[in-house]
């Protein structure tokens, strides 16, 4: 059983947990669950953003530790205010040190799109992800089924949820491909192992349909990787770990932001 096996078979766990204490309704009943949500799109290719999704990321199975003392709050509206077209904010607890109070958190100082950063492998996290403030809900195509991902989109989109696939080879972006998500994510690290390729984007980038925004993601660490990848078609990029790991992630991010637009 490799990592992401070992992630899956705790989620499911989680969610059996987290429906026994909490009911649909009361989701639905939740503070953000009639909220309009923000577009992805209009946020993401918007002229005065920067294309980067930034993300709040405590640890990792493949790093461990990466940031202890910075808050969501602090982080997220330092990403806003450096030009983050979106913000990234993982959920998962047992591997990546995360919660839905830091979605709730995330929603409450910030005005752009919130992508709830987990593994979705049932519906209920997806009414959960409404609930607590998300505009973006990602699905993973590695430990997802195609039927699966249908369904999941589809309830999404009832939702108003703005939906980001993320495939990591050939393969699973051919099977996986569905009408109704927004964009289509490339992740450059390797889910089984947590190695990383940037060249995974590169080969991917002709894939996939132009109907979808692009996005790369993980292994983005410095502005030139960001202006080869625009060249390739790619309209967003997801960073995290580059940010997380210094003492002020949002005036890393902003500091990085200047020197994106500075040519």
């Amino acid at each position: 059983m490799n990592i992401l096996d070992t992630i899956v078979a705790r989620k499911k766990e989680e969610v059996a947990l987290a429906k026994a204490r909490v009911s649909l309704k009361e989701l639905e009943n939740g503070l953000h669950f009639n909220r309009s949500t923000h577009s992805f799109k209009e946020f993401l290719l918007a002229e005065t953003c920067t294309g980067i999704i930034a993300e709040f990321k405590r640890r990792s199975p493949s790093k461990g530790l990466i940031n202890g003392h910075s808050t969501v709050e602090d982080v997220t509206a330092g990403y806003a205010a450096g030009g983050a077209s979106a913000l990234s904010v993982l959920t998962d607890n047992d591997f990546f040190g995360g919660d839905n109070d830091d979605l709730l958190a995330a929603r409450a100082v910030n005005q752009i799109p919130v992508l709830r950063k987990d593994f979705m492998i049932d519906e209920y996290q997806i009414v959960e992800a409404k609930a607590f403030g998300a505009d973006i809900i990602l699905l993973i195509a590695a430990i997802l089924t195609p039927q699966e991902i249908d369904g999941f989109a589809r309830l999404a989109k009832s939702l108003g949820l703005n939906i980001l696939l993320e495939v990591h080879n050939l393969e699973e972006l051919q099977r996986s491909i569905n009408p109704l998500v927004d964009a289509i994510g490339v992740n450059n690290r390797n889910l089984s192992d947590f190695s990383v390729d940037i060249q995974t984007s590169f080969k991917l980038a002709e894939e996939i349909p132009a109907e979808f925004m692009k996005i790369s993601e993980s292994a983005i660490s410095d502005v030139n990787t960001i202006r080869q990848l625009k060249k390739a078609g790619f309209n967003g990029f997801l960073i995290g770990e580059n940010f997380m790991k210094t003492s002020n992630p949002g005036a890393a991010m902003q500091a990085f932001a200047r020197e994106l637009i500075s040519v």
